[in-house]
């Protein structure tokens, strides 16, 4: 099966997970801003974030795991940082789940029960990746154009507010902000079937 790619150190991977059947994950601008938290608590131990999109029943990250020397720092997973990787990604999904039941009475698994990650090989594949998770929200009827999703990083890139993402490291990517910009204005993405649920 595509999408279960193992992590290692110092590579470049596209996560997605799904809400189980229909249930959508988020319901309030609050539900969004709880998850991008525990995601701030729990992930920047293990990886670095380039972009990202949460959408109403599904989300997806671009990462870059941290070096070997970084990850080595985590004793209980030193030989298998996969296993590393996947607990902080499991602790994330399990405490907004936690929050989530609480709060809206629900019974039952939240999320799909596994995480796909996609590593990403190529330089083209890496800027396809960026481009695809920022048009999420078009290719899925939710928006008219990327700058409108209040729930990716895509404004984040362009703005000069403090951000635990990648900002510099993306807009280098593109060659400046006019040209990261440019591109995705200029450049659709197609839903891309294994990239989704």
């Amino acid at each position: 099966m595509k999408g279960l790619d193992k992590f290692e150190p110092d590579s470049y991977y596209h996560i997605v997970n799904h809400a189980v059947g229909s249930e959508n994950l988020f319901r309030s601008e609050e539900n969004y801003r709880y998850f991008l938290s525990r995601y701030a608590h729990y992930l920047p131990s293990v990886c670095s974030t380039l972009c990202y999109c949460l959408m109403p029943n599904h989300i997806h990250f671009l990462i870059r795991t941290h070096p070997e020397e970084v990850l080595t720092k985590h004793t209980k997973y030193k030989d298998d940082f996969h296993k590393l990787i996947m607990q902080q990604l499991s602790n994330l999904l399990n405490a907004y789940a936690k929050a989530y039941n609480k709060r809206f009475v629900h019974k039952g698994a939240l999320w799909i029960d596994y995480t796909k990650r996609f590593k990403i090989v190529s330089d083209s594949y890496l800027t396809a990746t960026i481009n695809y998770i920022h048009q999420n929200p078009t290719k899925h009827g939710f928006t008219k154009n990327t700058k409108d999703w209040k729930y990716s990083s895509y404004d984040s890139h362009i703005s000069s507010k403090p951000t635990l993402l990648s900002r510099e490291d993306v807009l280098k990517w593109f060659g400046g902000m006019d040209a990261y910009i440019n591109f995705h204005l200029t450049n659709t993405a197609s839903l891309i079937t294994e990239w989704e649920y």
